[in-house]
This record gives C-alpha cells, sequence and structure tokens, in this order.
C-alpha cells in the first residue's frame, strides 16, 4: 500500500471526522485524481507539426513519463490561432492523470522529494484552489525529480499538477491537503 494512503486513512480520516463533524467517511473529502500537464509551446514553434520528432518534445515526454510511471498522453491543438502560430490538430503538450496507487505514490514524492528541492521556496500559494476543492500548482522546472538526472535536462520546461478533491469547498480541500503534508504558506 502507498505510505501516503496509509497516512490518509489511518490519520487523517480520523482528525477530519472530528473536526467536520461527520461520521460517514465516506462523506470526508479524499483525493480523486492528480493530472500531470506539459505545455510545448517552443517545441511547437520549432517544430512546427512535427513536434513528436523535435528533440524538446521527445524529452519532455521522458520526462513526464519518468516522473509519472506512466505514458503521457500527447494533447493537440483544438483550434488554430494565427498570433501563436498553432493550427488545429497540432501536438501542442503531454499529460497524465493518475488515480489510485500511483496518485498516492505520485503525491508522496512530491511532498516529501520534490517540493523541499525547489530552490527558494517559501510554501505553496494557499491562494491557488480554484473554488471546487481543486488545487493548481506549477513547478519551473521538472528537476526538482530526484528521478531525472540533471545531466539528461537538455530543455527546462515547466510542469503544472493540478490536485482533484472531491471536497465540497477549499476550505475542507486546504484542509484535506494540510494534514496530508502539503506545505502552505501561512
Amino acid at each position: 500500500m502507498a505510505r501516503l494512503l496509509e497516512r490518509y486513512r489511518q490519520e487523517v480520516v480520523p482528525a477530519l471526522q472530528q473536526e467536520l463533524g461527520r461520521p460517514n467517511v465516506l462523506s470526508l473529502p479524499r483525493l480523486t485524481k492528480v493530472v500531470v500537464s506539459m505545455g510545448l509551446g517552443k517545441a511547437v514553434q520549432e517544430g512546427a507539426s512535427k513536434a513528436r520528432e523535435n528533440r524538446r518534445f521527445a524529452e519532455a515526454l521522458d520526462h513526464v513519463a519518468t516522473v509519472t510511471g506512466q505514458r503521457p498522453l500527447v494533447t493537440k491543438a483544438r483550434k488554430s490561432v494565427a498570433q501563436f502560430k498553432v493550427r488545429e490538430g497540432w501536438d501542442v503538450g503531454v499529460k497524465v492523470t493518475l488515480r489510485g496507487r500511483r496518485m498516492y505514490e505520485f503525491l508522496d514524492r512530491l511532498i516529501a522529494l520534490a517540493i523541499p528541492r525547489i530552490r527558494d521556496f517559501r510554501g505553496l500559494d494557499p491562494g491557488s484552489f480554484d473554488g471546487h476543492g481543486n488545487y493548481n500548482l506549477g513547478l519551473t522546472e521538472c528537476g526538482v525529480f530526484p528521478e531525472i538526472h540533471p545531466d539528461k535536462v537538455n530543455f527546462q520546461q515547466g510542469m503544472n499538477i493540478t490536485i482533484c478533491t472531491s471536497a465540497r469547498n477549499d476550505a475542507e480541500a486546504r484542509e484535506l491537503l494540510t494534514r496530508l503534508g502539503m506545505p502552505f504558506r501561512s
């Protein structure tokens, strides 16, 4: 069993039951999925429609697969946008949706290993909730994950991480993530 899942069941559930005053475990907020995505605008500009053959695109695919343990899905542009020099159907990014055991293992590595390695880290922004209990955070480089060897990074790529919960509001989601160990700013 994933370490964070065990912590959720042993420590977080009883604490949330007491704090929220809900005896039913199924009514408590829980994690539903984590979406890791990477937009590749520079790769599209360099290689136009053949972005998959681009070195920057291949490196991003490799990094996301290494970090998440799952093969990424290539996302395509839905509309043509002349200002961004993108046409409909071109490859513009990669994403992975994690659920279950992999989701808990990824979050455990994110909280315990990757976030502490961020330079000049002062805590995560508590205002990045979307109003429905989901949290978004962005990393400026994927090299903070220990799985990615610094010598293999040729292009610095940012990464977006969306943590989706079943919480009814942002306060419940913030409480859940805080108890799981997310280091929010005060």
